[in-house]
């Protein structure tokens, strides 16, 4: 599925990830691959993406950590919305 995280200072990332999990307002959810359509708001937390081959902006790719445990890149957000429509997700965070 396609991922694009945006912020005020620009896109963050763009590209094909394996997973992508958000710190909903209600607790942690993950999408995969043909997840359902879905819109939410994010809390303060870390958006974990599973991606084989990280390629961030490099302007931004300082923001993003590395999981010690597997494939995962960490992004640490205050808050932010989600949109997944048609196997693309678009997070827009601050």
């Amino acid at each position: 599925m396609l991922l694009e995280i945006v912020s005020p200072e620009g896109h963050l990332f763009k590209g094909e990830v394996t997973s992508v999990t958000v710190p909903g307002v209600n607790g942690e959810f993950q999408m995969l691959n043909h997840h359902a359509n879905i819109v939410s708001i994010l809390a303060a937390g870390d958006i974990k993406v599973e991606v084989s081959d990280f390629k961030s902006n490099n302007s931004f790719g300082g923001k993003f950590v590395k999981s010690d445990k597997d494939q995962k890149f960490l992004l640490s957000v205050n808050s932010g919305t989600l949109e997944m429509k048609d196997n693309k997700v678009i997070i827009l965070v601050d």
